[in-house]
């Protein structure tokens, strides 16, 4: 993503109306004419529209390891993961509604699953049965560590001294909002904690809009451009007719 990221900017900084600015923003207030963003170092933007590409926060575990496989081999999601560890074996830092549901998609990938629930399995006597058809076990021992090479998970370690090896693992995390400026704006949150926005990007505060992770739980390059590119156009459609 990074170097991906890097291509478009020196792509589109040939364009004369595009620049770059450097700056944490920390605040946002609605103006008569639009918005002003105001950045770490005191300085002010103002624009008629805005647009928030901001991203989440993944809120780690206290787990030594933890952070350090995250996105290698500790991973949120089987579409964006699964394939590179097909066959593995595989545990799933879940517990309840969510955690059988990753285990449906995980299986599709490989049968060697195990779930480390962090203590009382949350699930039906009908969800019980189904993932004992299916071989997959339940480890309730909560997590202390992480054992792994370069990011590549090859042992957990439980708080009672026991440990298993895996090569993967897939774990339903909490996140929060990048930024809290939107919020602070009046933006509204879905239940899951994402920005809502339209088919159009557009947020609940007029003329603010949003794209990327922060609006959608498909993490994804691809996803966040086309989110970032239907942006755009609604944007610009709304200045060129407020103009006409």
């Amino acid at each position: 993503p990074a170097a991906i990221a890097q291509k478009a900017k020196a792509q589109v900084l040939h364009y004369p109306t595009v620049t770059f600015l450097q700056g944490i923003a920390i605040d946002g207030k609605k103006k008569d004419n639009g918005f002003t963003i105001t950045v770490k170092s005191g300085e002010e933007f103002n624009g008629r529209k805005l647009l928030f590409a901001t991203g989440v926060r993944d809120l780690f575990p206290a787990i030594k390891g933890f952070a350090e496989c995250w996105g290698i081999s500790v991973v949120h999601c089987p579409y964006c993961h699964g394939y590179e560890f097909r066959e593995a074996k595989t545990g799933i830092m879940a517990n309840g509604e969510r955690a059988f549901h990753l285990a449906s998609l995980v299986r599709n990938l490989t049968d060697k699953i195990s779930f480390l629930t962090t203590g009382t399995p949350q699930f039906s006597l009908e969800q019980l049965s189904k993932l004992k058809n299916r071989n997959i076990g339940i480890i309730e021992t909560e997590v202390a560590e992480i054992i792994h090479d370069n990011g590549q998970v090859k042992q957990v370690i439980f708080k009672d001294g026991s440990q298993v090896p895996f090569e993967a693992v897939y774990a339903a995390i909490p996140f929060e909002q990048h930024s809290d400026i939107p919020e602070a704006l009046g933006c509204e949150l879905t239940e899951q904690g994402y920005l809502k926005v339209d088919m159009l990007q557009k947020t609940a505060v007029a003329g603010v809009f949003a794209c990327g992770d922060n609006t959608s739980m498909m993490r994804s390059v691809a996803a966040a451009v086309a989110g970032g590119n239907l942006a755009g156009a609604a944007i610009n459609r709304e200045i060129t007719e407020e103009d006409f």
